[in-house]
């Protein structure tokens, strides 16, 4: 599953690849951030009601509408997209809020048998200098009024050269589908699956990095410093060991 991610790009840039609605007023400029976390406000596209790509930030973390106290629910980071559809926590969203999520790229741990630590990785794509994710987004409304929005990432299994890092990999939409995956009126979750698989086998290139990403504070390019990776733990590349990822996703 995916629990970090880096987005350095700006504005200008999103606005140019996503064909975003320019606001009236431009706002300050977006700094660049190399670990974001769960619970962070994050970007996302949505298609807004006069059809056009709009760009804002939400909470990561999705809280499903139905949720009486989301202080007492644990945050959905990830969404399985196989089943998404049938999951009480993401099916009125497959449906009617799918979103996309830029990212520069993100980070994955590969755990190791017999191993305390996990090695990280910093997951890059050479096709695109965005990527985007699949997503999905809920707006949780309070009792007193107040209003939540909040979004996941969707994820489906490990193409073939990812899978000896991690058996989940996040979903990416290519540009040629933004409209038919952001347009949830004419477009149903039945009408999009064929948009349900791994990315291909050489869109995304991981490298290892030190532990430094761990903590979440440590927000620097420092973090994305490629490291060279011991012969044991190059060993255990080949052979990683099988992690059950939790229920809810």
């Amino acid at each position: 599953m995916c629990g970090r991610f880096s987005l350095t790009n700006t504005w200008e840039e999103m606005f140019e690849y996503f064909s975003l609605v320019r606001p009236v007023e431009s706002g300050p400029p977006m700094p660049p951030r190399y670990n974001i976390a769960p619970t962070q406000p994050i970007v996302i596209i949505r298609r807004g009601e006069d059809n056009r790509r709009q760009g804002l930030l939400v909470r990561w973390g999705l809280v499903p509408s139905w949720v009486k106290d989301p202080d007492d629910f644990t945050l959905l980071i990830n969404a399985r997209s196989e089943t998404a559809t049938e999951k009480p926590s993401f099916k009125s969203a497959m449906n009617h809020r799918r979103i996309l999520i830029p990212v520069s790229g993100f980070y994955e741990w590969q755990r190791f048998g017999g191993h305390k630590k996990s090695q990280p990785f910093w997951v890059t794509s050479p096709k695109d200098k965005i990527i985007a994710f699949a997503g999905l987004m809920e707006t949780w409304l309070g009792a007193d009024g107040s209003e939540i929005d909040t979004a996941c990432i969707l994820t489906t299994a490990a193409n073939d050269n990812f899978a000896s890092i991690h058996k989940r990999l996040p979903m990416v939409i290519q540009q040629n589908d933004f409209d038919r995956w952001l347009d949830c009126k004419q477009f149903q979750s039945r009408h999009i699956h064929d948009m349900i698989h791994p990315a291909p086998n050489d869109y995304f290139t991981p490298v290892a990095v030190s532990d430094d990403v761990n903590k979440v504070t440590n927000n620097t390019v420092s973090i994305q410093k490629p490291i060279n990776v011991t012969r044991e733990t190059q060993i255990d590349l080949d052979a990683p060991q099988d992690i059950d990822q939790p229920k809810l996703i």
